[in-house]
């Protein structure tokens, strides 16, 4: 079989759980040895303290921004790393991989450090692009606040660019940059939160919340910004019809009708998850009732794209809320119908595939963990991890279920009081079967920390052919799982680059073909 890794260009202590390696590689092909630490990442990440309005739900509030990009940003031919942080002076960093399985952090040198404060809003994420086409990966980081784009010198330094034409302010969670009307020039989406106009460091009153646990419509903003080629975007937002107020905590894009043009896949907090298809790069149309996708509303965290089927067809997975005899929306996974004349249509598979249960879920990503020639799934979840003896789940359910005025002020929110909400959870590794059946394999392959994770990105850091795995942790340290592969599995990878525009390639598809098998992967920004 063959795989196909895809790839661009304080203190803790894990649990003590023994890890049988041989029976691990035996069973399943593979094993995971977290080297964090001994590969010199050292990255922890913080949370910003926002208006003192806040405090008793502080946790809550300030619960995200621990990401984690990749990008070979000196062109080098080694997978580099970029972690957000997210309190008011701390710094983000830049991990080059030095090729010797060694991580050095030039965030600061570089000028991509210290890019967190209350003046200017503090890094919920970030995403590589090359914007001006001259082959080098350029910085786009999101936040709650300004958002900026970095100018990459030649692999020798970043420069902040100024009148981008980005939003002066806003609350940004998640961010893509994607090529919507295929002229050569990237192009940004941005997917707003908490309500542009809020300044979250100084509210004039408590009343920023969600107005619904189901069907709110009082968050951020969309954003959908035309590239003009040089440095400099237009908001072409309204003109092409991604209107919307939903609070987006994730979004992807990739040719899902197979018109040439890429769409765009929002998973919203609080609502229905949303599904804009593009119109020949002119205009796009909500299509998240009609195909199915846009029916059921839940907490969604996460937008990943996969064949899991091995048809040439992606499925997409979004990541909700399960806590065991408490809360069980469960995950989505979305595969399109096979056959269907009626247009795009998709049904959620995800308690049939296995994947339906994980948790407090954040960020999934699919891979080939174990070079089967299928795609599996890593995810990260946990939400606040703090008294292990106490727990807000019954006064957090009292809200969920009140009046609208209730909700959407954060002053009728009980106090937190220290204690934990859906902490301390077990990661999910599901191992795809190639018969549409996942299994969870994480305490078995060495998957063992509780961590509350946020973003995770699958890579080959050691250029072996294998995927490892980074993970982000809110308010804790960075993890790094090198994948301990069995020999003897076949594997190819490509580097895909525009010629001339879109040197980035997003948008590009490739499907490798064998022994009557075929996968899809997409690039996608």
């Amino acid at each position: 079989l063959l795989s196909v890794p895809f790839w661009l260009r304080g203190s803790y202590s894990s649990p003590q759980v023994q890890v049988d390696s041989q029976a691990a590689l035996d069973r399943y092909g593979f094993y995971f040895t977290e080297v964090a630490k001994e590969s010199g990442v050292k990255f922890t990440h913080t949370s910003p303290r926002l208006d003192p309005k806040l405090d008793h739900i502080m946790p809550i509030i300030a619960s995200m921004g621990a990401g984690v990009s990749v990008v070979d940003f000196d062109r080098d031919g080694w997978n580099d790393l970029y972690f957000t942080n997210s309190s008011e002076g701390s710094k983000n960093a830049l991990y080059r991989n030095n090729g010797d399985g060694t991580f050095t952090d030039l965030a600061s040198q570089m000028g991509v450090a210290d890019l967190n404060s209350r003046e200017n809003g503090v890094s919920m994420g970030a995403v590589w692009g090359d914007f001006d086409n001259d082959g080098f990966e350029d910085l786009l980081v999101y936040k709650w606040g300004r958002t900026e784009l970095y100018k990459n010198n030649g692999g020798k330094g970043f420069t902040r660019l100024e009148d981008t034409g980005f939003p002066a302010w806003a609350n940004i969670n998640t961010a893509i940059w994607l090529d919507f009307d295929r002229d050569g020039t990237l192009d940004v989406f941005l997917g707003g939160y908490f309500r542009e106009s809020l300044d979250l460091w100084n509210l004039p009153d408590s009343k920023m919340m969600p107005e619904s646990f189901e069907y709110a419509r009082n968050g951020g903003r969309k954003y959908l910004l035309r590239g003009l080629g040089n440095g400099k975007f237009e908001d072409v937002t309204a003109a092409a019809g991604i209107e919307s107020s939903r609070w987006a905590l994730a979004a992807g894009s990739a040719d899902f009708d197979g018109n040439g043009f890429p769409d765009i896949f929002i998973a919203n907090d609080y609502a229905v998850s949303e599904l804009f298809l593009n119109q020949d790069g002119k205009r796009f149309v909500a299509a998240g009732e009609t195909s199915g996708v846009g029916f059921s509303p839940k907490s969604g965290m996460n937008a990943s794209f996969g064949d899991v089927l091995n048809d040439g067809r992606l499925s997409i997975y979004v990541s909700n809320i399960s806590e065991e005899g408490i809360l069980l929306q469960g995950n989505n996974l979305w595969v399109p119908r096979q056959n269907n004349s009626g247009g795009l249509k998709y049904d959620n598979q995800a308690n049939n595939f296995g994947v339906e249960l994980g948790g407090w879920s954040w960020a999934a990503q699919f891979g080939d963990l174990n070079n089967d020639g299928t795609q599996d799934i890593f995810l990260t979840n946990g939400y606040i991890s703090a008294d292990k003896t106490a727990n807000y789940w019954y006064d957090y359910s009292k809200v969920t279920v009140g009046h609208n005025t209730i909700i959407g002020d954060a002053a009728n929110w009980p106090s937190m009081e220290g204690r934990s909400l859906a902490g301390f959870q077990q990661k999910r590794v599901w191992l795809n079967d190639g018969a549409g059946r996942f299994n969870d394999v994480a305490l078995a392959v060495g998957v063992k920390e509780t961590l509350d994770g946020r973003g995770v990105a699958l890579v080959d850091l050691w250029n072996r052919g294998v995927l490892d795995v980074v993970v982000a942790n809110q308010n804790g340290p960075a993890l790094i799982y090198k994948n301990n592969s069995a020999p003897g599995k076949n594997w190819i990878a490509f580097e895909l680059e525009g010629s001339e525009n879109n040197r980035s390639a997003f948008g590009a598809s490739v499907t490798l073909h064998w022994n009557g098998k075929r996968q899809r992967q997409d690039l996608t920004g």
